[in-house]
């Protein structure tokens, strides 16, 4: 039995078709993956944002807490932490623009 040189370049032709449509998805699922990859970091960066907000609040409460039980006026103590808290954001607001 002969191969026939018109059977073997058909057959190139549907191997060579068949790794076109393979590297076409592999393409579209690389691009896919990069654009996840994308969104975790903005997510990423989202959270660590996040986490430096709670450890603030963390040790602004901290703070607080310790002024009331020194002072025995806790809702004094709360009152001027708040306002130099309010005070601190404003200056870092103002230091961003």
């Amino acid at each position: 039995m002969e191969v026939k040189p018109i059977e073997i370049v058909s057959e190139l032709r549907g191997q060579i078709s068949r790794l076109i449509a393979l590297y076409q998805d592999l393409k579209l699922e690389k691009e896919k993956l990069v654009r996840e990859k994308m969104d975790l970091l903005e997510q990423v960066e989202t959270l660590n944002k996040e986490n430096k907000e709670f450890k603030h609040q963390y040790d602004t409460l901290k703070l607080a807490k310790t002024f009331a039980v020194n002072t025995g006026d806790s809702q004094q103590a709360k009152s001027k932490i708040s306002q130099i808290v309010r005070e601190i954001d404003k200056c870092i607001a103002l230091l961003n623009k």
